[in-house]
Formats: structure tokens, sequence, C-alpha cells
């Protein structure tokens, strides 16, 4: 019984992420294309790969062969590769955090916080990017760890590469879901994982292929612009690059979803959506954002989504 219990377990992302979509699943469901129920689709690609909430939720809602997944952020796509290939040795590296945080004081904790975070900035010039290793192991423990204990679940990078978010306040952080991480680690073994830009799945795309992209956000306001978790930056000409490619995509045949916030929620004359994709599907579906640390703040406001096949 309880392996039948296990067997049911979904996958869920494995780390906290800004604009996750995890909240809004249900109703992205609705906007898939019917080719994902008949099979028509075989291949899934995410070209934004983040925590990885409409990877985990396609994959396991219907029988894809092959998923590519895709970041510009190298140390996330560390962490993924190593969720797929060492899911058990990453989970006791995971225990040894969490066991050595849980004996702590609360500044002892915070001690110990911003200790892991200084060894990890210090390490990451000797890590090699481009070639697997076991000590990525160890550098995918600490990834988590920081991303669970740091303040809101941010990852977020500064000029220089450097994680830089401050400490949280949580009394009883989950550093370790090894239940989870089993689960998804099962299911990325169908995925190919790289390093790299949204462009790059034009290179790696085959037939009969659903896409969904989720850039980083364009901000509603002058003063939420988080639009980078990495060094490298996702302004508007990064917003239209990716709809030209989109829109090559397109012409190539793969059913296309695209989801980013509604900037005509602070500014109702803002078109700038609607006119850079004004060929394709646009809807507005709630969302409440959850990166304010302010939960009083926390208002629900549209997410758009975007497909290239009309949605019934």
């Amino acid at each position: 019984m309880k392996n039948n219990i296990e067997s049911q377990i979904k996958a869920k992302p494995f780390l906290k992420w800004a604009g996750g979509k995890g909240q809004l699943l249900e109703q992205f469901a609705g906007f898939y294309p019917a080719g994902l129920k008949n099979r028509e689709i075989e291949h899934f690609y995410e070209p934004f790969i983040g925590g990885g909430a409409v990877f985990f939720d396609v994959a396991q809602r219907y029988q894809i062969k092959s998923a590519g997944l895709y970041d510009i952020n190298d140390e996330l796509i560390l962490t993924y590769k190593v969720v797929q290939e060492e899911v058990d040795s990453l989970i006791e590296q995971l225990d040894k955090l969490k066991r050595r945080y849980e004996k702590l004081n609360e500044a002892g904790q915070k001690e110990f916080y911003y200790g892991i975070r200084q060894d990890f900035n210090d390490n990451k010039s000797r890590v090699d990017f481009n070639r697997y290793s076991k000590k990525w192991v160890v550098r995918a423990a600490q990834i988590i760890f920081l991303n669970r204990t740091c303040f809101n679940g941010l990852f977020r990078f500064n000029s220089k590469g450097e994680f830089n978010v401050p400490q949280g306040s949580y009394k009883n952080p989950k550093i370790l879901d090894g239940k989870n991480l089993q689960k998804a680690s099962e299911i990325l073994q169908i995925a190919e994982i790289k390093q790299g830009d949204f462009k790059q799945v034009e290179k790696d795309m085959k037939d009969h292929s659903f896409v969904y992209f989720d850039p980083p956000y364009r901000p509603i306001s002058k003063t939420s612009g988080f639009t980078s978790y990495s060094a490298n930056p996702f302004g508007d000409k990064e917003q239209i690059e990716l709809s030209g490619l989109f829109h090559r995509l397109h012409k190539k045949g793969a059913k296309l979803m695209l989801s980013n916030s509604d900037p005509k929620h602070t500014d109702p004359e803002d078109n700038f959506f609607d006119d850079i994709y004004k060929d394709y599907h646009l809807s507005r579906v709630p969302a409440k954002r959850i990166i304010n640390s302010d939960a009083s703040k926390r208002q629900e406001i549209n997410e758009i989504i975007v497909t290239n096949y009309p949605v019934f």
C-alpha cells in the first residue's frame, strides 16, 4: 500500500521561484494544446525552466517522449543536472546541512547561513560548468539550502554572479524534501538539460513539439523591476527578440504558449504585449503575485497567456 501511495506522489518544483507557476497550473491546463491529450505532441521544450512547474505538470499529465529544458543561469542548470543524475548523493548532502542547521539557535543559524553563502560565492571560480563533476553535488545542495532559507525564497545573483540574498526568517524551513527530489529525478530522466539562452530551442526543436516560454517578468511598475535572477538582464529588447523567435517557431509548426505579467495592471494604455503578439491568441488570467514580502500587498493581478492556437 505504501509503495502504491508513493507512486502516486506528483513531483513539484524543488526550488522556490519568484513568479513560479505552481498556483496557476489548473488554469494553465486549459490553455495547453489539444495535441497533448491525443499524443500528437511528443516533445516538450521550456527555454526558461526556472522552477519548472509547467514542465513537471505537463510531463505528469501527458505521455510525452522527451523534453528540452534550458536556462541562461548556470547555477540553476547545475542543480537540475544533479537532481537528474545523482539525487541520492544530493539528498545525503542536504540531510547533513539540515541536521547542522537545525541544531543551532537563531544566532547560530544566521552565522551558518552566511557562512554557506560565502563559501558558495568564494568557490564559483573553481566550478567548471561545462563538465559534470561529483563536486557539483555539494554545490547543488548549497543552492537548495540557500534557496530554502533565504529571504522570500529568491534565486538572485548580482552582476558578479554572486548569490546576494539575505537570510530569511523561518522557524522550520523545509530544507530537505527527499521524496519530492526522488520523484523529480524520475521525471527528469526524459529531459535534455542545457545551459543557454532562449534561442537554443530553435536549434534543437523536433517536429510535433510544444514549447512553453516563461521569460523574466516585464515589470508591472517602475519599482518592481525584478527582471533578472542572473547577471543577464532581460528588458524590452529581449522581449521583442523573443516574440521574433515565437513567430519563427510558429512557422515551423510548433505549438507555442507564453506567459508574462500584464502591464495594463498599472497602465491601461500599455499595449506592449498586445502589439508584439497581435497575430496570436492573447488571454488574461488572474494571478496572485508572491514576490512581495508584505503578504497584504500580494494582490491579484492579470497574467498574460499567448498561444499560437485557439483555446476553447
